[in-house]
């Protein structure tokens, strides 16, 4: 969720966000809670972010539904990601649906992991198609992932070539995984570095993955730390990934925890491997 800003109107929403920012999301919610009962209208936004960056969901959910049965679809989306969270997968569907039939397209790449998480990746592709014709960003690159997932590369490889579009950075991180997967390594560095260029939501994370693998560990640490500040997605959890692997566990620890902290299940199971712990357990 993009980081959201109040004026000086708006002193409850101005405090909550400073929280935030500051990595404080549960004294946030105090705040935002206040400012939503004084109608600040910045402050529900601010509060979604605060319950979502704190992992309140049951809370979330609470709220949130209240929200949408009086009517404001706006928030139905964020309350489909709350019901998924706390397990509600036929609540978090209705949800997510509504949201992508009210307009709200970006909704569309949560519903198709959830589907593709409930084994039905055929319905999660015609979810993606349909939002990145309507230019999402984000459904584009999605789809690529789910056809390399399925390891179905020509339909990945026509997704990729057909989306691909410099006024959509991250559909070049997508064309540039394609290629690195074809062992056309000069073309996906080439993509990688224009997606950088252009601000890509993950391009740097992406890139650092592709110099780690052809073994430029200098490479892709510079990489990753870029992804650090840009506050790239995943960030945290790729950092501490990539010093683990590279022997440097005690500086692991501190990006996994951050990780953790945020409710990144594969970094639990890398902080289980750090402390030499069985991962079934």
């Amino acid at each position: 969720m993009t980081q959201s800003s109040s004026p000086p109107s708006e002193p409850l929403s101005a405090e909550g966000s400073a929280l935030l920012d500051a990595g404080r999301p549960l004294d946030a919610v105090e705040v935002l809670r206040q400012g939503v009962a004084v109608g600040e209208p910045s402050a529900p936004d601010l509060l979604v972010r605060a319950y979502f960056e704190s992992g309140s969901w049951y809370a979330a959910a609470e709220w949130l539904t209240a929200v949408v049965d009086q009517g404001d679809v706006a928030f139905a989306g964020r309350l489909g990601v709350a019901r998924a969270e706390l397990g509600d997968r036929a609540g978090a569907e209705s949800m997510l649906r509504l949201a992508v039939e009210s307009g709200e397209v970006t909704a569309a790449n949560d519903l198709a992991i959830l589907l593709r998480d409930e084994g039905r990746p055929g319905e999660a592709v015609q979810v993606l198609v349909q939002a990145a014709e309507a230019g999402d960003e984000l459904a584009s690159a999605n789809l690529v992932q789910l056809h390399l997932e399925a390891e179905d590369l020509p339909a990945a490889r026509e997704a990729a070539e057909r989306y691909a579009d410099e006024s959509r950075p991250d559909s070049l991180v997508a064309l540039a995984d394609l290629r690195a997967l074809e062992g056309r390594a000069d073309d996906a560095d080439g993509w990688y570095r224009k997606a950088s260029e252009l601000g890509a939501m993950r391009a740097h994370i992406a890139y650092g993955q592709f110099l780690a693998g052809l073994g430029d560990a200098e490479g892709a640490e510079r990489e990753l730390r870029e992804a650090e500040q840009r506050e790239e997605p995943g960030w945290a959890y790729t950092l501490g990934r990539f010093l683990l692997d590279q022997g440097r566990s005690d500086e692991a620890r501190a990006y996994l925890q951050l990780a953790i902290d945020s409710g990144d299940a594969a970094a639990q199971q890398a902080m289980i491997e750090l402390d030499g712990g069985d991962q079934d357990d």
